[in-house]
């Protein structure tokens, strides 16, 4: 039978099949890491909301425990805490809340952000 272009055509159908397996782990993995990229700056971001609406809560004289969880994303507020530190005129307080990791092995230091307000008297 002599050599045909039809008869590669038909032999290489499935080559582009078997290469496009063969990047799919690498593209899940771009893809993953992009979104665990925009989840660490989503969770700073909310960080520093908590951070704010818990010094403003201080300031006025109000716990701020409470605040702090109330102000950031139901599915962030478990790894969340705040911590104030009073100083003369002003209130410090300090949020911290743990990074989610989508990606199994890949484990984050939770995010810090802190808000200063002057005391409201």
């Amino acid at each position: 039978m002599p050599y045909t272009p039809d008869a590669r055509r038909r032999r290489d159908r499935g080559q582009v099949a078997l290469e496009y397996l063969g990047f799919l782990p690498v593209l899940l993995i771009v893809a993953m890491a992009a979104i665990q990229l925009g989840l660490i700056a989503y969770t700073a971001q909310q960080a520093g909301t908590a951070a704010r609406a818990a010094a403003r809560a201080a300031s006025l004289g109000e716990a701020y425990g409470y605040t702090c969880r109330a102000a950031i994303s139901d599915w962030l507020a478990d790894g969340t805490s705040c911590e104030g530190y009073p100083g003369g005129e002003e209130v410090t307080v300090t949020a911290t809340v743990d990074i989610p990791s989508i990606v199994p092995g890949w484990n984050f230091d939770p995010v810090r952000k802190s808000a200063t307000m002057p005391r409201d008297h």
